[in-house]
């Protein structure tokens, strides 16, 4: 494909003759960019098929959601996350990753539509890491390392700035280059695997490596969440002492096998009640449930409402809505 002077542009951000953005700036560059591609509420997916622009103005509750593999960045306000017992603060410049599905809770703190919340979120996949990893020829971490929570939050710097800011550049091209769209996503997963937090995003690619192990217990869980199982036989599945598993299960993911898949039943029930107006029993049963009444005990405890007026509650402002950018 031929590019034009002004798409071959979007993969520069300065000229030999100006001087190096510090972050503030390139935090309001950014900024301006994403209030000139959309000022929509809420999660807009961009022409990038891995970006998406999020804006909330206004405080949200603390809301129950499943954090899959992504990379979020805070341009402007602030969000608590909630990840087992750990309570973090985020703050513009800072980011948040996660390697694996993992529950959490989250809330946007002190939005306004003055000083709304603005964030970008880039979707990514295990199978992507563990390609730039292999193509880079990046050391894997020993076996025996001891895993750590498959998400976690950091600062930028400069560098991963720049790069976002040529992303978003990219984005409000009337024409973008798919090609360059990807390098600039696997130029992200390098600086990221390279840098502070590496060695987490590496240790989810060992884990989708081996044959075994506590990456083949989540795996099996994600693919059978709606079968009954016990420790024992979750152990021997993963090729574990039952110890072991719940253990490094813990530590990776902040709570137990069967907690873990009690988040992604109600989870699931909850999408399939909203978006193909499933009833409450049989919400329940397709993920698994075989008592309605436990089901909505456990619904409550999660989500704080029960199930109908829960989805009510939703359907009558979808903002309430757990999104995805945590």
């Amino acid at each position: 494909m031929k590019m034009s002077k002004q798409m071959l542009e979007t993969t520069n951000i300065l000229t030999p003759d100006k001087s190096p953005l510090n972050n503030q700036e390139l935090l309001t560059r950014l900024i301006s960019l994403a209030n000139k591609i959309t000022t929509a509420e809420g999660n807009t997916k961009t022409v990038i098929p891995y970006l998406s622009i999020c804006r909330h103005t206004y405080e949200s509750s603390l809301i129950p959601s499943v954090l899959s593999p992504a990379f979020c960045l805070i341009l402007q306000g602030e969000k608590e996350l909630h990840l087992g017992e750990h309570i973090a603060h985020y703050y513009e410049g800072d980011y948040i990753a996660s390697i694996i599905d993992m529950p959490a809770s989250g809330k946007v703190v002190g939005a306004t539509k003055e000083f709304p919340y603005i964030g970008l979120r880039v979707d990514f996949t295990a199978a992507e890491v563990a390609s730039v990893v292999a193509e880079a020829e990046i050391e894997l971490p020993s076996r025996n390392k001891k895993p750590s929570t498959a998400a976690f939050i950091g600062k930028s710097d400069v560098g991963l700035l720049e790069l976002f800011l040529r992303v978003l550049n990219l984005a409000d091209n009337p024409e973008p280059v798919p090609f360059l769209a990807t390098l600039m996503m696997r130029e992200m997963i390098y600086r990221l695997i390279s840098g502070k937090y590496g060695h987490l995003f590496l240790q989810q690619a060992l884990y989708d490596q081996q044959s075994d192990g506590i990456g083949k217990a989540i795996g099996w869980i994600k693919e059978n969440f709606s079968s009954p199982f016990t420790t024992l036989q979750l152990a021997k599945i993963s090729n574990m002492s039952v110890s072991s598993l719940q253990h490094k299960f813990k530590e990776v993911t902040t709570m137990g096998p069967l907690q873990y898949q009690k988040q992604l039943r109600l989870q699931e029930a909850r999408r399939l009640m909203l978006t193909c107006s499933l009833d409450v029993t049989t919400a329940a049963m397709e993920v698994g449930y075989e008592s309605p009444s436990q089901f909505n005990r456990e619904y409550k405890r999660l989500f704080g409402l029960s199930p109908l007026k829960d989805i009510k509650e939703i359907q009558n402002n979808p903002y309430n809505m757990s999104e995805t950018e945590v």
